[in-house]
């Protein structure tokens, strides 16, 4: 079944979702625009690997019920528990209670690379933004570090912004308020951002993806790579639209969201 969402659809941003959702995204990116280049380009993906510390928020959801586990296993050993008759109970010393260092996972986060045949260079890089390149302790300095390293390189930069929460990677003066954003840095004026707000209640537009001077840009259609990826994986099965969407919906959005999930209601 399709998404109810003509637009982006929010309840793809969960955290249980995006990983997949970002790496199928990637792959039919990818295939999307193989067929469109000319002959002298080639689209790969480059994956890479980048050490998170996850956050409250994100421990809740991924594991919501690990306290719950713990408790519950906490109360069968102390039921359980049977002195030995006859043997004296020494006095038991008091613990310590420290904090534990979270410990660092790591993403696999995967870029469309557009490449000349002849020599290998990067042209374009299509970067698809995941939660830990927006999380200030997480990759969002290690991301601007290698997108500046891209600009420098002499490459074009399209960034596909698709969650609402997080800082926005790019430092740009005058930037408006929206849910989701594509930025095209183009080479030959790294100074300026060609930006595309997308309101959640807005359909994915059809944006450039430039090449080597001579050759024209080819299109990159977000919203059929989106619809093509959820019938694909059948993301409907797993979401309940009948619950809000993590990360929630502002109170406007939220009610547009009920109606449109709810007509008859």
């Amino acid at each position: 079944m399709p998404s109810p969402f003509a637009s982006m659809d929010p309840y793809l941003e969960n955290p249980l979702l995006w990983c997949d959702v970002h790496h199928s995204l990637t792959s039919q990116i990818r295939r999307q625009l193989a067929p469109l280049l000319p002959s002298r380009y080639v689209a790969r993906l480059e994956i890479r690997f980048v050490a998170s510390t996850p956050d409250e928020q994100t421990v809740g959801i991924l594991s919501p019920d690990v306290n719950v586990t713990l408790a519950q296993i906490r109360e069968r050993a102390i039921a359980e528990y049977k002195p030995l008759a006859g043997v004296p109970v020494a006095a038991q010393p008091k613990p310590l209670f420290l904090h534990a260092v979270p410990s660092q996972e790591q993403i696999k986060l995967a870029t469309v690379e557009i490449r000349d045949t002849a020599q290998r260079r990067l042209v374009t890089s299509i970067e698809i933004l995941s939660p830990v390149n927006k999380r200030a302790n997480g990759g969002l300095v290690e991301y601007r570090t290698k997108r500046n390293v891209v600009l420098l390189a002499g490459a074009h930069l399209l960034e596909i912004d698709l969650l609402r929460q997080g800082t926005r990677p790019p430092r740009l003066t005058d930037m408006p308020d929206s849910d989701y954003f594509v930025f095209l840095t183009r080479a030959e004026r790294s100074n300026l951002t060609e930006t595309w707000p997308i309101s959640v209640r807005a359909p994915l537009p059809v944006v450039p993806v430039p090449l080597l001077p001579g050759d024209d840009d080819v299109p990159l259609d977000l919203a059929h790579a989106l619809r093509t990826i959820y019938d694909e994986a059948r993301y409907d099965l797993e979401i309940d639209y009948s619950q809000p969407p993590i990360p929630p919906l502002s109170e406007e959005d939220a009610a547009w969201a009920r109606a449109l999930l709810n007509p008859e209601a």
